[in-house]
C-alpha cells in the first residue's frame, strides 16, 4: 500500500505550549503507522501566548515542515498596551464591568476588523504559497484545524482553486464559542462570522468535531459528512510521582474570568471553617495561566493560605502535577455553549490514576466521559450540597488511604487508536 500525502494547516505547532498543539502534533507523530505521510504547514514567525520548548524534541525529524511568515496585529497592540494585549492573546478576557478602556478597544478592534481572528492576514499569502507546493507534489487531501478558524479559510481557498480532497478539523466550535460574547461584534460582524462557517462547513469534503454536542450543532447547519474523534492521551516516561502527604487539589491549565468556580470556592471555605482537620490538610494548586478574577475570588474566601500558584510549566511537569496530586480539577463555563468543550487536559487527567473532580454544565460531554471510564465525578453549578459531600468522601478516603481510581476502557483514547481512526477516515475521503 503507497502512502497517502496528506497536508496539514496548522496555526500551532512546536514550540507552541498549551492544549492546542496537542491534538496535531500526536497526530502527525503516528499517521505514518498508518500508511499515511504527513507534511505540516504552520507559521515561521507565530505570536504564541505560551511557549514550551521541550515539545521541539518530540517531533520526528523525518516529518518535513513547511513554514511561512505571519503578519500578526498583536505586535502593533503591544504598542499601546503590552499587558492587555498578552492577556487577549493568550484567552485571558476580563469581565466587562472590569476591563479598562485599552481593553475594551483591543476586543472591539480584534472582534470586528479581525474577522474571523486575529490570523487573517496569514490566508492569501498562504494560498499562494501552497497552491503552487500542492500542484508540484501531488499532496492527495489538505487538512485544516482551527482555532484559529481563519486556517480553515486557506483550507476554503485551496478547495476553491485545486481539485483536492478537504478535511476540517474544529478542535472547538466557531459562532457558538463562549468568548464571541466578550468581543463586542456588530451584527454585521456576526453575519460575516455565520457567512464564513457556512461556506467552510458546506464546501469541506468531510468535518471532524472532538465532541457530540459539536457534531449535533453543525448537523443542523450542513449535510457535509461529520466524524468524532476526540482528543486523547499519548504514553509517557514521566516515572510514577509519590503523592503529596496534603489533601492537594490541582487544577493544570488556563482558569479564564469566566471559568471562575465561585461554588468551589464557597464550598471549600466551608469546610476549611467547619472542619479544622481539613484546613490543616488542604492544599489548592494552580498550574497554568490565572485571571486576576479567580485570584481575587479565592483572597475573598479566605483561602489564599492554602493556594499554591504555579504559573505554566511544560508539559512533562504538568503530567507530574497531575501524578501527585490527591484530586484534579476539571472547571468549565457555566453555558450552553461550553457543553461542547472537551479539555485536552481531561485525556491526561485520566491516566494520571488520580480522581477527577469536574465542574461545569449540565448535558455536557465531558460528564458522559467520566462516567463511561469511571474516573471521576461531575456537577453542574446547582449542586453545591452534592458537591460539599463529595470533597469530604475524597477526603476522607485520603485520611484512610483509600483514594483511588479504577478506570475502564481507556485504550479507545489513546492518541494511537485516534490517530488510527483518522487514517480510515484520511484514506477513504
Amino acid at each position: 500500500m503507497s502512502s497517502k500525502k496528506v497536508l496539514i494547516i496548522t496555526y500551532y505547532w512546536p514550540p507552541a505550549g498549551g492544549p492546542g498543539v496537542q491534538r496535531w502534533l500526536k497526530f502527525v507523530k503516528y499517521l505514518p503507522e498508518f500508511d499515511i505521510e504527513p507534511i505540516v504547514y504552520c507559521p515561521e514567525n507565530p505570536n504564541y501566548p505560551i511557549i514550551d520548548n521541550s515539545l521541539l524534541d518530540t517531533v520526528s525529524k523525518k516529518i518535513k515542515v513547511l513554514k511561512q511568515p505571519i503578519k500578526e496585529p498583536y505586535r502593533l497592540a503591544r504598542l499601546f498596551s503590552k499587558k492587555s494585549t498578552n492577556k487577549i492573546s493568550s484567552g485571558v478576557i476580563p469581565k466587562a464591568k472590569k476591563q479598562s478602556i485599552i481593553e475594551r478597544l483591543l476586543l472591539y478592534i480584534r472582534g470586528n476588523f479581525f474577522i474571523p481572528d486575529a490570523r487573517k492576514n496569514w490566508v492569501k499569502p498562504s494560498i499562494e504559497f501552497l497552491d503552487k507546493y500542492i500542484s508540484e507534489n501531488k499532496i492527495d487531501c489538505v487538512v485544516t484545524t482551527g482555532p484559529p478558524h481563519s486556517l480553515h479559510l486557506i483550507g476554503l481557498g485551496l478547495k476553491e482553486r485545486l481539485d483536492l480532497k478537504w478535511l476540517a478539523d474544529f478542535r472547538d466550535p466557531w459562532t457558538n464559542i463562549g468568548y464571541h460574547k466578550a468581543l463586542k461584534l456588530t451584527q454585521k460582524a456576526k453575519a460575516k462570522h455565520q457567512k464564513l462557517e457556512k461556506e467552510v462547513l458546506n464546501k469541506a469534503d468531510k468535518l471532524i468535531v472532538t465532541s457530540n454536542n459539536t457534531k449535533n450543532e453543525f448537523l443542523l447547519k450542513t449535510t457535509t459528512p461529520i466524524s468524532v474523534i476526540t482528543n486523547g492521551y499519548d504514553h509517557h516516561n514521566i516515572p510514577k510521582q509519590t503523592k503529596y502527604i496534603n489533601f492537594t487539589l490541582s487544577h493544570i491549565g488556563s482558569l479564564l474570568s469566566e471559568r471562575n468556580p465561585i461554588i468551589l470556592w464557597k464550598v471549600l471555605s466551608e469546610l476549611v471553617t467547619e472542619n479544622l482537620s481539613f484546613a490543616k490538610s488542604l492544599q489548592l494548586n494552580l498550574i497554568g495561566v490565572v485571571s486576576d478574577d479567580v485570584i481575587q475570588s479565592i483572597k475573598a474566601h479566605k483561602l489564599e493560605p492554602f493556594l499554591n500558584v504555579v504559573g505554566y510549566v511544560e508539559h512533562e511537569k504538568a503530567i507530574a502535577y497531575q501524578m501527585k496530586s490527591r484530586v484534579l480539577l476539571l472547571i468549565e463555563i457555566d453555558s450552553e455553549e461550553t457543553k461542547a468543550i472537551i479539555p485536552g487536559k481531561l485525556f491526561e487527567y485520566m491516566i494520571s490514576e488520580t480522581p477527577i473532580l469536574a465542574l461545569g454544565p449540565v448535558g455536557s460531554d465531558v460528564e458522559t466521559i467520566l462516567k463511561s471510564t469511571n474516573t471521576g465525578v461531575y456537577y453542574n453549578y446547582q449542586n453545591e450540597i452534592a458537591l460539599k459531600k463529595q470533597i469530604l468522601v475524597f477526603y476522607e478516603d485520603f485520611k484512610n488511604s483509600t483514594l483511588e481510581v479504577n478506570a475502564i476502557g481507556l485504550q479507545s483514547y489513546s492518541r494511537k487508536a485516534l490517530t488510527k481512526s483518522l487514517s480510515i477516515i484520511l484514506r477513504n475521503i
